[in-house]
């Protein structure tokens, strides 16, 4: 039996229910998805690495041990997923997109890893991310360019932009990625998909290439899901995590959606999909307008952070055996576009030697980390905040890179809605709400304190069932 191309509209809910009545085999799902990745990828270039034998393979053993009785107890059981590149996957390439890491496999799985094939996943393949997952555009010398599956002339956005991209297609039923200023959040706006980022340290980076070795680095990375639901995020949130929250009721939190400032730009487009979502939320809840404590700060805290090595460690993964200056390989690369460095990461490395803090600010950094935590502890207590992910939709390609890199600081105008969540360690939910002028999808974020996970996931869900939220993209069908 054939089955329908609507099964790619499907969250993995959905998918691993049908798949425990026995309304699908595994193996007919795993083989459409596969099918289907095969027509749509090309144009996007999301998928980098396929194992669809060996996915089409545990389909049948999923089958199998149906068929002859077993008990099917995984809460993924026989649901394909996709991975985000930077994850070990036994028996697959780690290679960071880098080229002298081609020839790399991974002889484990990562811990996040471990978790979903227990719980019955069956992986696809692993998807695109700029090299060392280190851009908010995907694209590298290893694997080229991912584009948007709505407009490939537009980015899909990084660093899990692969992800994004596969899974606004229809390419798998729901994804693993990492974010650590935007990497999640960017790709979900982007391309139009669900997107979860937990709260630091909630879901161990064991097994993620690269690692950051800094503390305040290791605090603003989250390893979560990307997918097609919010009942999905919170599926796949406690599997990582391992946790159970209790229900909650939204009476008891307050809302509160991020002012328009001048200060910094947004589309009116996003600014009227909000404001619209502030008339739809004054009727159920109490909603106000307003700024978090140290959201003017963020930015600037988030380029320190990342910047606080100078990027020494990223720079040697980078250059490996390579002992040509950073300089002289950028300037190569601009100009003869012949060298194994995407400008990308160069100019990053670059750009991250020239923020890096001083011992003394280093030290200010620290104590005003402390500081905002337990401010914030406190003032997010019982309250939501909803901030936009970006000023605008996807733009074409280069022009997200253009504005964070940019040596007139400009991340300072581009960044502070994604900062927040990464400097202060905080659970955000991005969800597609609506598209702007030129049919590309558009995106809130949801956030909160650690704790507050099921209040996110619950005001998700509330917004969601009024602005249908994902929608599978059917340009490339």
């Amino acid at each position: 039996m054939k089955i329908s191309t609507a099964i790619l509209d499907l969250d993995a809910t959905a998918l691993a229910e049908m798949l425990r009545n026995g309304t699908w085999t595994s193996e007919e799902v795993v083989t459409t998805y596969i099918n289907h990745i095969k027509k749509v990828n090309p144009p996007i270039n999301a998928l980098v690495e396929d194992r669809f034998e060996k996915a089409i393979a545990e389909a049948k053993q999923f089958d199998e041990t149906k068929s002859m009785g077993g008990r099917i107890t995984g809460k993924l059981a026989g649901v394909p997923i996709s991975v985000k590149e930077a994850f070990h996957v036994t028996n697959m390439k780690t290679t960071g997109c880098l080229e002298h890491r081609q020839d790399l496999i991974s002889r484990d799985d990562a811990k996040a890893i471990t978790k979903l094939r227990k719980e019955g996943a069956i992986i696809l393949g692993k998807t695109n991310t700029p090299a060392l997952s280190y851009c908010q555009e995907t694209d590298n010398k290893l694997y080229g360019r991912t584009n948007n599956p709505w407009d490939i002339n537009r980015t899909a956005g990084g660093s899990s932009g692969g992800e994004g991209a596969l899974l606004a297609a229809g390419g798998a039923a729901v994804g693993i990625a990492s974010d650590i200023g935007g990497s999640i959040r960017f790709p979900s706006h982007f391309n139009g998909v669900v997107g979860f980022k937990p709260g630091m340290h909630q879901v161990t980076v064991e097994g993620h290439y690269p690692e950051p070795t800094h503390p305040l680095q290791q605090r603003m990375l989250g390893i979560g899901p990307m997918g097609k639901s919010v009942r999905d995020m919170e599926l796949m949130n406690r599997i990582l995590t391992g946790t159970n929250p209790k229900p909650v009721f939204l009476n008891e939190y307050k809302v509160e959606i991020l002012v328009e400032q001048t200060t910094y730009p947004l589309a009116k487009s996003t600014k009227n999909i909000i404001r619209g979502i502030e008339d739809f939320l004054i009727q159920l809840i109490q909603t106000k307008r307003g700024a978090p404590p140290l959201f003017d700060e963020s930015a600037q805290l988030w380029q320190e952070i990342m910047s606080i090595d100078g990027s020494a460690a990223v720079e040697k993964e980078a250059f490996s055996n390579d002992r040509s200056p950073l300089i002289r390989s950028y300037l190569k690369e601009r100009l003869t576009n012949r060298t194994k460095m995407h400008p990308y990461l160069s100019w990053a490395i670059l750009g991250s030697k020239m923020f890096k803090p001083s011992k003394k600010r280093a030290r200010e950094i620290n104590d005003i980390i402390l500081r905002g935590d337990e401010w914030l502890n406190d003032y997010l207590n019982n309250r939501l905040l909803i901030f936009p992910v970006y000023h605008t939709a996807a733009p074409i390609h280069g022009q997200v890179f253009k504005e964070i890199f940019s040596i007139r600081k400009t991340f300072l105008d581009y960044m502070p809605y994604i900062a927040y969540a990464n400097v202060w360690g905080l659970p955000s939910l991005t969800l597609p709400v609506g598209k702007d002028e030129n049919d590309m999808p558009v995106s809130i974020q949801i956030i909160s304190s650690i704790g507050n996970e099921a209040a996110i996931f619950r005001l998700g869900s509330i917004i969601e069932k009024k602005y249908h939220g994902y929608r599978r993209c059917k340009r490339l069908d």
